[in-house]
């Protein structure tokens, strides 16, 4: 048996996105002497941020407030035009902006790439003496005799399919800190078995999440207007009874970012997000920007949509939750790095000051004390009913709720209304009560094919690794999952994972898992309807590499 070596540092934190980064930075501002080790399951950091993105700066304004000037890619874009649609099948209204809460404006907004955002943060990172280890997923987390985090411990390298150790083996590290920061992004598999542990959740709503699904684009340079946005409710998921909607981004380079977000709280189980999101491309207002244009890249990641009553408790003895690890995503804006950073801020504060003061492994409750005082509470409490309006009464009826209670708020009034959440997997229902939807076949120009798209992740998985996609029970993924509910993982996920097969000789149906496939979005972990599929992370460098995302 391998001994693990281990690493003392002061603090840990779990990924390397918008949020990990900036407490490290913030911490390293903090206190030059403090050691800060950041852990990103990505091949290089960046790699696995997929967002639209349309970025707020007011979190990146306080951290550097000349990063303008700072060669930062996120300043080439600044948001120019503003435009809200409201689909029909053929048709489009733009929703005029007096309609809008403040807030919803884009103005003084950038548009770009997340990932080359991330990666400049890591870059600033590292010069202020971050140790910043890309292809180290956290596998599992430490705790002392008191029940306090104290650091976490590496996934295990060389191990193969069967459990055997190959040539390369090399058992995952122990990472000791006085304190670990979970910046994991939405639905991280450590963060569950944090929130259970301490029961986080026990005094809020139950996050709900959404897919969304991306493609970018280089488009005829005719069409292309940096700086607009574009977003769309309505068609085609108002055909589905469901709702989410899409985005278009003219970013630089004569590239726009599309997307399409589905909330996944849909009850039909023939419902296909990724098809959803193929079909609102052809819809003529879309087509238009993307004919003679091409597409380079795509993915897929989950959303915290929660809002402002599902975020959890944060801080427990020896660590914290921030970023989307928590979901500080204000849903109506579809923004949610500028919420990450400043969260990020925060506990990067309390936990300088907590080691300043000789304490480790203690619970740093000012961390959220602040935070249920900053500027996220104010903003996400402005936009706390929602979600929940649209998820109850629909997309039409929802949205002037929704929009009327933004108003109301605005203006410290407020809709006397306290709407509940649910978990998305319970909203599933049986696959009787229903009709198969024909999708549209990709045209290979405008829509395409799962496994043609996933090329475009360039998603990579070692094949001989023990698949990190556990099935609890086989006999209940076929009794359930295949016969109630006609195998909705054939089509929720965005990258082919998931397939029924009908064995030649016997025509019993087989559950297949092509875990190479899996460009680590969640879904699966979140809407399997007898939360019987576990996502745990894979070797380290696995999963997407995505170049601009």
């Amino acid at each position: 048996m391998s001994e693990r070596e281990s690493m003392p540092c002061d603090v840990v934190i779990v990924g390397g996105g918008p949020a990990g980064l900036t407490a490290a930075i913030k911490l390293k501002q903090i206190n030059e002497e403090l050691e800060v080790v950041v852990l990103e399951k990505g091949s290089e950091i960046g790699a696995h941020i997929l967002s639209g993105a349309v970025v707020d700066p007011k979190a990146l304004d306080e951290l550097y407030p000349d990063w303008r000037d700072m060669d930062c890619p996120m300043a080439e874009t600044p948001v120019t035009d503003n435009w809200h649609w409201a689909l029909s099948k053929n048709g489009k209204t733009s929703l005029p902006h007096f309609m809008m809460p403040p807030l919803m404006s884009n103005h003084g907004c950038y548009t770009g790439s997340l990932g080359n955002l991330t990666r400049w943060l890591g870059e600033q990172a590292e010069a202020l003496g971050v140790m910043v280890f890309p292809g180290f997923p956290a596998a599992d987390v430490m705790f002392d005799d008191n029940g306090a985090v104290t650091g976490v411990i590496t996934q295990d390298m060389g191990v193969a399919a069967d459990g055997s150790h190959k040539g390369d083996y090399q058992p995952g590290m122990e990472i000791h800190a006085k304190y670990t920061l979970f910046a994991e992004g939405a639905r991280g598999n450590l963060t569950k078995k944090l929130k259970a542990k301490y029961d986080l959740e026990a005094n809020c709503e139950p996050q709900v999440y959404g897919i969304g699904i991306k493609e970018l684009w280089d488009i005829d340079p005719d069409k292309h207007v940096p700086g607009r946005v574009i977003h769309t409710q309505g068609w085609p998921l108002s055909e589905t009874d469901n709702w989410g909607g899409g985005f278009l981004y003219h970013q630089a380079n004569g590239q726009v970012a599309l997307g399409f977000v589905t909330a996944l709280d849909y009850k039909n189980p023939y419902v296909s997000p990724y098809q959803e999101f193929q079909r609102w491309k052809q819809h003529p207002a879309i087509r238009e920007y993307l004919e003679g244009g091409k597409r380079v890249a795509y993915g897929a990641r989950a959303i915290n949509e929660g809002g402002w009553q599902s975020v959890p408790k944060l801080a427990f003895p020896g660590g914290a939750l921030i970023g989307c690890a928590a979901g500080f995503v204000n849903v109506p804006r579809i923004k949610g790095s500028h919420t990450a950073m400043k969260s990020g801020m925060l506990a990067a504060e309390s936990i300088a000051a907590a080691i300043a003061a000789g304490h480790e492994h203690t619970e740093v409750s000012d961390y959220e004390a602040n935070l249920r005082e900053s500027w996220i509470a104010k903003e996400l409490k402005l936009v706390q009913n929602a979600e929940p309006a649209v998820a109850k009464f629909g997309g039409e009826i929802g949205t002037i709720i929704a929009g009327a209670d933004m108003w109301m708020r605005t203006l410290k009034i407020g809709l006397p209304i306290s709407m509940k959440h649910h978990r998305d997997y319970e909203q599933l229902q049986r696959a009787d009560l229903y009709a198969p939807i024909d999708y549209p076949k990709a045209d290979g120009e405008i829509t395409f094919d799962r496994l043609t798209n996933v090329a475009f992740s360039f998603t990579n998985h070692a094949e001989d690794q023990p698949n990190h996609l556990k099935l609890k029970d086989p006999v209940l993924q076929k009794e359930s999952e295949l016969k109630v509910f006609a195998g909705p993982s054939t089509r929720y996920c965005p990258a082919g994972v998931y397939e029924w097969l009908a064995d030649e000789d016997t025509g019993e149906m087989r559950f297949q898992i092509n875990s190479q496939n899996c460009v680590h979005c969640k879904t699966c972990d979140i809407k399997d309807p007898n939360q019987n599929i576990e996502w745990t992370t894979p070797e380290g460098g696995g999963g997407p590499n995505y170049p601009n995302m």
